[in-house]
């Protein structure tokens, strides 16, 4: 599946299956963000990415470096908080499936 160092486009039905599988583990991770008790530093700059993220796989296959960027301000915002790690890690899998972005 892999052509050269990004991934192909894969469609079924009407859709990407990389922004289904980006929607999907976003919406994932903002529930499980949204019903942990615990407060933490930088849970609204997680909430605002992840709010973003969403966006983004609602209006169609995303800018990469954007996505990038999205995945590690979300990573730096929640990375300590190990029970958002399964679903920080679905996130990520999701962003990879789009492939590198490109070299300058």
């Amino acid at each position: 599946m892999l052509r050269s160092s990004e991934q192909k486009r894969v469609v079924v039905g009407d859709e990407d299956v990389r922004v289904v599988a980006l929607r999907t583990a976003v919406s994932r991770l903002r529930r499980q963000l949204a019903l942990l008790p615990a407060d933490f530093p930088d849970r609204v700059i997680a909430e605002d990415e992840l709010a973003d993220l969403a966006a983004m796989a609602g209006r169609g296959a995303p800018e990469v470096p954007r996505l990038r960027r999205s995945l590690l301000l979300v990573a730096g915002a929640i990375g300590s908080v190990s029970a958002l790690g399964p679903g920080l890690t679905e996130v990520r899998h999701a962003v990879e499936l789009f492939g590198d972005p490109p070299r300058r």
